[in-house]
């Protein structure tokens, strides 16, 4: 698989445009993290009123066990004690429900963020990379000398834009049938440059 091009420059420039994206992947996931964990911050008033509704509930809890040693009363008195401590678990329990919304809340804000602008961007560049490595791939296996030369100036004749033709030769198509060497290899050139590839040595 051939993922740069032969020319200096457009590999330079394919090399820069893939560290530019990590660049863009990275930054976003950096955002992506420090939402998440802004976000979450909203969940302290639920976990300080979880832990408070669970302590207080503990407490009653303990002196409703206190109170029903007193002889006589001890069951009548009990039953406020046990009713208040229902009363700060359900409290505890909304405190622990708000805690576990905002942490769905954080997880899916910070998905969100993250993802949009790293999708789109993977959406834009990786079809244009993964274009070039296809073709640059494929014409590779096709040139491995000089011999190979005909059919990339056949190519550069059909795809080629017409001034490009004319800089090379007044008749290009001509000079391919006749084979002249050194028409075919800048009609070659073209072609093989469009792929990434360099002509091959003499």
């Amino acid at each position: 698989m051939k993922l740069y091009a032969d020319a200096p420059v457009r590999r330079a420039r394919q090399v820069t445009g893939d560290l530019l994206l990590l660049l863009w992947i990275w930054a976003w996931v950096k955002v992506a993290s420090v939402v998440h964990d802004a976000t979450l911050t909203l969940a302290r008033p639920g976990e300080e009123i979880s832990d408070a509704g669970g302590g207080l509930a503990d407490r009653l809890r303990e002196a409703g066990d206190t109170v029903a040693n007193v002889p006589l009363v001890g069951d009548e008195v009990r039953g406020p004690f046990d009713g208040a401590g229902s009363a700060a678990e359900r409290l505890a329990a909304a405190g622990d429900a708000q805690v576990a919304a905002v942490q769905d809340l954080a997880f899916w804000l910070g998905l969100a963020v993250g993802a949009i602008p790293v999708l789109i961007a993977l959406a834009v560049y990786l079809p244009l990379r993964w274009r070039f490595v296809r073709e640059a791939t494929a014409g590779r296996r096709f040139i491995d000398s000089v011999d190979d030369l005909d059919l990339f100036a056949l190519r550069a004749m059909a795809r080629q834009p017409m001034h490009r033709l004319a800089r090379i030769s007044d008749d290009p198509a001509g000079a391919w049938r006749r084979q002249e060497p050194e028409v075919v290899r800048a009609l070659a050139a073209l072609e093989l440059r469009d792929s990434g590839l360099s002509v091959p040595d003499r």
